[in-house]
């Protein structure tokens, strides 16, 4: 069998927050599989948080693919199934609005592909260079696209924080996605919009250039907290480097597939 030619170490922290009492968010890390996901959930008690646990525990049954397309086509079967199960909800609950954003990484050999539905992000920090990889499913980003708003206006746009896309609400999962080659030193970030509501793009690139996986995790989780943490906040790194490399640096393959659904502090597989 041949070995898979990066190794990543994997970080991942989720909080309530100061204003809710209910946390919302799920995630899942698979090193082993090559998927990694945030899930933001929607509906309010019962119905987000019902939404995001679907979505982690159906991509939890992905298995072991065999190429980077079968591992595409395996998380996307899994994503529909539960877009299936979120709807059944909904209908249970006389047409609520139940749903979750998306996004999920996925590694195979040495590709990698970002799939997402949503204001969830994916962030990459590669060579010192720090971008947001997705592109925000919201209203504000449609004015933007099509001109009809300025980006000055953007900035204090009344429904700027309205999503146009997310699992469960349409009559199908409704993703976009984003592949390429990995780099050694790659480092991805994902989270909730609970992140991105405090903390700005210096500040988690600082993170990630400065500290470990789990320990930027923490720090920018503390950071939203400090700064009032008006909603639910999850964030995930993965960082990946070359199987050669990392025989030197300690820390790197030896991941846990987290699974936390009680939200106990001690336990983790998914996060949820």
């Amino acid at each position: 069998m041949i070995e898979a030619p990066f190794v990543f170490e994997t970080g991942a922290a989720s909080d309530t927050g100061r204003v809710r009492n209910h946390n919302e968010d799920s995630f899942l890390a698979l090193p082993d599989a090559g998927v990694w996901l945030v899930a933001d959930g929607m509906g309010g008690h019962h119905a987000g948080d019902f939404a995001s646990r679907a979505i982690a525990e159906s991509v939890a049954s992905v298995g072991k693919p065999v190429s980077a397309p079968d591992l595409q086509a395996r998380f996307m079967d899994r994503v529909q199934r539960a877009h299936t199960i979120i709807q059944q909800q909904s209908a249970r609950l006389n047409g609520a609005t139940v749903g979750a954003t998306l996004v999920g990484l996925l590694s195979f050999d040495r590709h990698f592909a970002c799939i997402w539905s949503g204001d969830s992000r994916i962030y990459l920090l590669r060579q010192g260079q720090f971008a947001q990889v997705t592109v925000d499913h919201t209203e504000v980003n449609e004015l933007l696209r099509t001109g009809a708003i300025t980006p000055e206006q953007a900035l204090t746009w009344p429904r700027r924080n309205v999503i146009t896309r997310a699992i469960g609400v349409h009559d199908r999962p409704m993703t976009d996605e984003r592949s390429g080659v990995l780099v050694d030193g790659d480092t991805f970030l994902l989270c909730s919009d609970g992140l991105t509501e405090h903390v700005e793009d210096h500040e988690m690139a600082e993170a990630l250039s400065r500290m470990g996986a789990q320990e930027a995790c923490n720090a920018l989780v503390a950071l939203t907290l400090e700064r009032g943490a008006k909603d639910n906040v999850t964030v995930l790194v993965v960082r990946c480097r070359d199987r050669a490399a990392a025989q030197v640096a300690p820390g790197y393959g030896a991941v846990q597939q987290n699974y936390r659904p009680d939200h106990s502090a001690d336990e983790w597989t998914v996060g949820i």
